[in-house]
């Protein structure tokens, strides 16, 4: 099988290039000796399966930071039949370096020029048969957003792929690439005879929207109360979508496995009905706000406005020892905190890296929002729940900002800050559809993961030894949290929350689903018992605690890995339990002291 890299420098659409061509079939896939995993997916091209690889943008092949370690790595230990080169047609003056730096290894290359819808806004004209001629590459001008020229694109890369009968093997590639080649000079002949800028180029909308966005005093404000927006937008749409599929569900038992399952011994039926079902199917009627939520953030991401919010950040953040790419990575981690680490790796300041890494943990990411969702719509009325939403995610950045001022001396770092900002774009249908449809089967597939196991172990613990009572204080559950009382007592955490929190340090997605299992209802049932049991005060605190302490163990696992240290592992634990509960202590013990 023939293998084809994806190679070029950020925000180029390398990745909606590669998401246009792949559909449905991107899988990822750990590769021998690089510690990221790679998007890969297998294509018919030219009568041939090929396999198509995304690697990490870069912007030099000669760079120190450890994506373009992970590119050069690749390209010098894995045989590679062809290289699609994807450049911004809008930036060619400044990206071509890196073609003539591909060519120079003597791989097989197709050069892409995406964006040329972009390019044509702002009066640029590329003659492609001139630069494929100086180049001596093949050259496709493209809009991998849109989709104009692609399936040529695919032609003249099969075409190449026939015309490159002999690899060129990875330890000559390996050689050359320890070679400094001088190669900004052809660079620049090559763009005189090819390209043609016009005096002034057209960026009148986007310097417009920013006088506004990033102004000064409003740009701050401005994004905040558009994030406060996109949630009260969330809560809105999501929340009838959210009691439908409650009701389906709740239909669904009781019309028909519970008398599918009546014959089968009472402990079977309730592991099934009261484990299983209740807990999975719980979790599965918030996915609906999960997904909404993910296709909102993916046109946010996509339109350029996160980099200007960097942008804003960065004098603040620089005064707590970060810049702004650490806030991007902050933001990424709202989606996962686990690719917002390996995100870290452009930072070639290992201070800077780990101070960052440090404070990504403490973002409120997709699985502490379902949990935070389905609190808050138990314990406050429609009115107050995106104010009550909005006010985590600020508590979020709080401990994050506190975190790095804590902590800057220790990592102190003077890595200069240095960042491009895209021009403003509104994405497709199709993007926003395969980057939010990319988003939810990973939590899908998180979740289905760790909620059958974790339900399972709650309804164990909820109902052994077999002469205690149900979810009583006799269970191993009760216990477990008789053992943590003198320390949740302070903050109003029961021994049903305990259970949960001590099964959310394993994945935060099995913290509703187990909550469901401990009480033995769902749906409405479930609501009106959790409402009863504890008042919005104790539901807050359980709010702060799940949103600072302990991460999941992909997001543990992945600090030891990317820190290449277990004394800064511990160290990130040990500091968010702290942190958790001294924040939920204050809030908890103030509440009461003032009569709530």
């Amino acid at each position: 099988m023939k293998r084809i890299a994806l190679l070029g420098m950020p925000n180029t659409g390398k990745s909606t290039l590669f998401n246009r061509l792949s559909g449905a079939s991107a899988r990822v896939g750990n590769w021998p000796g690089i510690t990221v995993d790679l998007m890969s997916a297998k294509l018919l091209l030219g009568g041939h399966i090929v396999e198509l690889i995304d690697l990490p943008g870069l912007y030099d092949l000669h760079g120190f930071s450890d994506d373009e370690q992970v590119v050069r790595h690749f390209l010098s230990h894995h045989p590679v039949d062809l290289v699609l080169i994807i450049l911004n047609s809008a930036q060619i003056d400044r990206q071509l370096s890196l073609a003539l730096q591909i060519r120079a290894l003597g791989l097989p290359a197709v050069l892409l020029l995406n964006m040329e819808d972009e390019a044509k806004r702002a009066g640029i004209t590329i003659d492609a048969p001139a630069m494929s001629k100086q180049l001596g590459l093949p050259v496709r001008t493209i809009s991998a957003k849109y989709g104009q020229g692609c399936p040529e694109a695919l032609q003249l890369a099969a075409q190449t792929l026939l015309q490159q009968p002999n690899l060129v093997a990875p330890e000559t590639i390996a050689s050359k690439l320890e070679m400094d080649n001088v190669i900004e000079q052809e660079m620049h002949q090559i763009i005189d005879r090819t390209v043609h800028f016009p005096i002034q180029l057209n960026h009148r909308l986007t310097d417009r929207l920013d006088k506004i966005l990033l102004h000064p005093w409003l740009g701050l404000p401005l994004f905040l109360l558009s994030v406060f927006l996109l949630f009260q937008f969330i809560f809105t749409v999501g929340a009838p979508l959210q009691a439908g599929m409650a009701w389906l569900f709740d239909t669904l038992r009781s019309t028909l496995l519970e008398p599918a399952l009546a014959s089968l011994p009472a402990w079977l039926g309730g592991l099934l009905l009261d484990g299983l079902y209740t807990g999975f199917s719980t979790v599965a009627a918030f996915v609906p706000i999960i997904v909404l939520f993910f296709l909102v953030m993916s046109m946010v991401e996509d339109s350029g406005y996160l980099s200007r919010a960097a942008f804003l950040m960065d004098t603040l953040m620089a005064k707590m020892g970060l810049d702004g790419r650490g806030f991007v990575m902050m933001l990424m981690g709202f989606g996962c905190n686990v690719p917002a680490l390996m995100g870290t790796r452009v930072m070639r300041s290992r201070p800077m890296r780990l101070l960052t890494m440090l404070t990504i943990p403490l973002s409120l990411c997709s699985a502490r929002l379902q949990v935070f969702l389905f609190i808050i719509a138990i314990l406050f009325p429609p009115s107050q729940a995106a104010l009550v939403l909005f006010s985590l995610y600020l508590v979020s950045f709080a401990t994050i900002f506190i975190t790095a001022i804590l902590f800057k001396r220790q990592f102190a770092s003077r890595e200069p800050f240095v960042l491009e900002l895209p021009p403003y774009r509104f994405p497709t249908p199709h993007q926003i559809w395969m980057r939010g449809w990319q988003e939810v089967k990973h939590f899908l597939a998180r979740a289905t993961k760790f909620i059958v196991i974790g339900v399972v172990m709650v309804w164990l613990l909820t109902h052994l030894p077999t002469s205690a009572v149900p979810a009583s204080a006799d269970t191993w559950a009760g216990s477990i949290g008789r053992l943590f009382a003198p320390v949740l007592d302070p903050i109003g955490i029961d021994t049903q929350l305990a259970i949960a929190l001590i099964f959310g340090f394993v994945a935060k997605e099995i913290v509703v689903g187990s909550l469901a299992v401990i009480y033995g209802l769902q749906g409405d049932a479930l609501s009106q018992q959790i409402a009863q049991n504890i008042d919005w005060v104790q539901g807050m605190s359980f709010m702060l605690f799940t949103l600072i302490y302990t991460p999941c163990l992909s997001t543990i696992a992945t600090l030891k890995s990317e820190s290449k240290s277990s004394g800064f592992m511990w160290l990130s634990l040990t500091w968010s339990l702290a942190l958790a509960w001294l924040v939920s202590f204050v809030f908890y013990q103030s509440a009461r002291a003032l009569g709530y």
